[in-house]
């Protein structure tokens, strides 16, 4: 998509999702929508309040939605127009459905004023894993390694 008009046309659906999402008190002021080769796959507004499911955030929704929509997990070819930048679980579900592209109406500081601060969760991505807040403690390892041998070597293995 060349087409700068058709962009914005895009983000501006994003934006009328989060709008209409705070007007009808489904969820945080958020909204996403999926394009592939210039139409809409799928869309989404946050829905963790409504749905009392923290992954719920206007992207993830709008990621799992196109992916049900084109049968697959990988989004290669699609672009994400989201009315906020986003956040890190967000940004990791975009890269691992292959997303192209991101075009993002708000900042994360933006959304920091209006008590939806990320910088917390980058600061502790940051720091040593025995010096984050949440502890993260190894268990069990040679147990759980079975489940990684058995897939290195299945035959119905589809790597992703």
């Amino acid at each position: 998509m060349k087409d700068n008009g058709q962009h914005e046309d895009f983000m501006r659906m994003a934006i009328a999702l989060s709008v209409q999402n705070v007007n009808e008190n489904i969820g945080g002021p958020f909204g996403a929508v999926v394009v592939k080769d210039g139409k809409v796959v799928a869309k989404s507004a946050n829905k963790v309040t409504s749905t009392n499911d923290p992954t719920a955030h206007a992207e993830v929704s709008a990621i799992r939605l196109a992916c049900t929509e084109l049968g697959t997990f990988d989004l290669s070819g699609c672009v994400i127009y989201t009315s906020c930048e986003p956040c890190p679980m967000c940004l990791g579900a975009i890269y691992w459905s292959r997303i192209e592209t991101i075009y993002y109406g708000n900042t994360k500081a933006d959304a920091g004023k209006i008590g939806f601060d990320d910088k917390f969760i980058y600061d502790e991505l940051d720091k040593p894993m025995e010096k984050r807040s949440l502890p993260v403690l190894q268990l069990l390892r040679d147990e759980a390694s079975h489940a990684f041998k058995l897939w290195e070597t299945s035959p119905m293995r589809i790597d992703y």
